[in-house]
């Protein structure tokens, strides 16, 4: 009976220590400090507030203090109240470390904090024409060339070459544009010799030589490919930083619309585009804006980098249009939250408004990715006039808190009110004017993923 009797108290022991756990997690000093971040990022000038929400008080040791101020101290070390908020300044661009010690010695936190040259952008929401020449001949196809009455060949297939090939050279010559191919191949055709081709596949250069085949049907010399030089569309401007030159647009790459394999950039120029009509998205069928722009546009900024994240280039003035002409701040990853949020857009002409969403979640990435977060379209006036997110409107700036915090990139198909963003500092690290402290976010993706389409 003893036995037992100890046993049962053991146990009777054991569980008040779990309910005793259980209770203290949901006390709100366990998670303040559960809650406590061990790195931070700040932008300089900026400030940040931290609270532990403890009785007691600490020692902090801040080994760089012209670089962070806490509680507005210059001093190196000194004593802090934990059940007050505790206030980070950040002076200039640089890493610092601040140590919590409770009565000195007990080791309570360690906050490790990057401060990054401040940053602010003009928001877009322009709608845009892009001009997109690649950096080689695009393999877009083959095609059969009627060698003889009852013969057909394609000599580029028969050589191997592959859709999505780059061209960069042909006899050892640089080569962008098409119009130069037909008196290659033909000089090459009459001459009985082949022609080496130059070709980029899959970031490896191979040569590859093929003998023209002379078409009897069309009397002419041929490769029995499809060729292609350039892109054109339209997309939405997502932000212009004056201070570096640079803008971002569209939020995710452009793909050759044959081969889907994206556009190695040779040059190009985006330009302003009028918006005249939209056709509304509905379930299973995304909308498009319809925008036109003319070849003569004149250009507002060059094409310089094609990413999972948009096009990139430089734009030395401000762009017409602006919704919000005051360069704006914009927010780390981190600073992103469920809730209520703006886009830029245009939905009628060249006139930028702003429209209501809702943030329904936000990823944690420790690398570049396109889904952010999860947006839906909220304002009863833009899902009036467009059903939701539309092809066109990708690279909408979102804003949230008066800060920039990311882009439109993709529709759901099966709910057009509903899509992916990605994050601002993605597109500013691919722009060349921001540079992120690795490790200080983990990737977390819990939302299924559903079927999406570029807008």
């Amino acid at each position: 009976m003893s036995e037992l009797s100890s046993n049962q108290r053991k146990r009777l022991i054991g569980l008040l220590l779990v309910l005793f756990v259980c209770l203290g997690s949901l006390t709100t000093p366990f998670r303040s400090f559960a809650s406590f971040p061990e790195e931070l990022r700040l932008f300089s000038g900026q400030e940040a507030h931290l609270n532990l929400v403890m009785p007691v008080s600490a020692q902090v040791t801040v080994n760089h203090p012209e670089i962070i101020k806490v509680n507005g101290s210059t001093e190196h070390s000194f004593r802090v109240d934990l059940h007050q908020p505790i206030s980070l300044e950040s002076y200039r661009a640089g890493k610092a470390e601040m140590k919590l010690k409770l009565f000195g010695a007990i080791p309570l936190k360690t906050v490790k904090v990057n401060v990054v040259p401040d940053l602010k952008v003009i928001p877009g929401g322009q709608t845009i024409g892009v001009k997109l020449k690649s950096a080689g001949i695009m393999v877009v196809g083959h095609h059969l060339v009627s060698v003889a009455e009852d013969k057909r060949s394609s000599p580029g297939e028969e050589a191997k070459v592959q859709l999505g090939d780059l061209i960069v050279k042909m006899n050892g010559k640089p080569i962008q544009d098409v119009s130069k191919v037909a008196e290659l191949v033909k000089a090459a055709g009459e001459s009985k010799k082949p022609i080496v081709l130059t070709i980029v596949r899959n970031n490896e250069t191979l040569e590859i030589p093929i003998t023209p085949a002379y078409d009897a049907v069309d009397k002419a010399y041929r490769l029995g490919l499809y060729i292609r030089d350039s892109a054109a569309g339209v997309g939405t401007l997502t932000f212009y930083a004056p201070d570096q030159g640079v803008y971002g647009a569209l939020g995710h790459v452009i793909t050759d619309m044959d081969t889907q394999t994206p556009i190695v950039v040779g040059g190009g120029d985006i330009v302003h585009s009028n918006v005249t009509s939209i056709s509304k998205s509905q379930n299973g069928e995304p909308g498009e804006k319809r925008a036109q722009f003319s070849k003569e546009s004149k250009s507002i900024g060059n094409i310089e980098k094609n990413t999972q994240f948009g096009i990139f280039g430089k734009m030395f003035n401000a762009p017409d249009h602006s919704l919000y002409d005051k360069a704006m701040p914009v927010a780390f990853a981190e600073e992103v939250r469920e809730g209520p949020a703006q886009i830029y857009t245009v939905v009628n002409g060249q006139k930028v408004e702003k429209f209501d969403i809702e943030v329904v979640h936000v990823a944690k990435q420790e690398f570049p990715a396109t889904k952010g977060m999860v947006i839906k379209i909220t304002d009863p006036r833009l899902l009036d006039k467009t059903g939701g997110i539309v092809q066109g409107m990708s690279g909408s700036p979102i804003i949230q808190s008066g800060k920039v915090v990311g882009a439109v990139t993709h529709v759901f198909v099966n709910d057009p009110t509903s899509g992916y963003g990605c994050f601002i500092e993605w597109m500013l690290q691919d722009a060349g004017i921001m540079l992120r402290a690795p490790g200080t976010i983990t990737e977390s993706e819990s939302k299924p993923e559903q079927q999406l389409k570029a807008s």
